[in-house]
């Protein structure tokens, strides 16, 4: 079953006297965090105020978080947001839904592995899947990644030689 929460970020730190918190998004990019009205802190849902991209993190004004000593009880927390509040375009999913997926070859059928990492460099997004005393890395790129189906757990691959 799929948890419903979905961490997606760090309060790090305050911005300001006011009550404002700094937060290092974990995600593509840091204008996804603006679409929230509300996020999770410790299980309990909290409102956004306002909400801004600052040097590629986000800075946030929660309700009922009216100064610098109320911003700096939320430094360290992690915020979640619910699952059902997002709207994934087709074709995408969350990265903490792709581990332990099966990984199947396309030609054969043969179960290669399972989705042990998922890497985000710059470029393009890696899988690292492992399989018995072998570890693939797979660039999650249409040549390579034929299906993704997260629902039934597997993931379709066609491995060219060498990989």
């Amino acid at each position: 079953m799929k948890n419903q929460f979905l961490e997606t970020g760090k309060i790090v730190n305050t911005h300001g006297i006011h009550g404002e918190v700094k937060v290092i998004p974990w995600s593509d990019d840091p204008e996804f965090l603006l679409d929230f009205d509300a996020f999770y802190v410790d299980g309990k849902p909290m409102e956004v105020l306002s909400s801004r991209v600052h040097k590629q993190n986000v800075l946030i004004f929660f309700e009922g978080i009216e100064d610098i000593n109320d911003a700096m009880r939320l430094k360290d927390k992690v915020l979640s947001i619910h699952r059902d509040d997002v709207q994934l375009p087709e074709g995408r999913h969350f990265i903490v839904d792709l581990f332990g997926l099966e990984v199947r070859d396309a030609d054969s059928g043969a179960v290669i592995g399972h989705i042990h990492d998922v890497l985000t460099p710059p470029a393009q997004t890696i899988y690292v899947v492992r399989g018995g005393e072998r570890e693939y890395m797979i660039p999650a790129v249409d040549a390579f990644v034929l299906e993704t189906n997260v629902e039934e757990g597997y993931l379709s691959v066609r491995l060219i030689e060498g990989m």
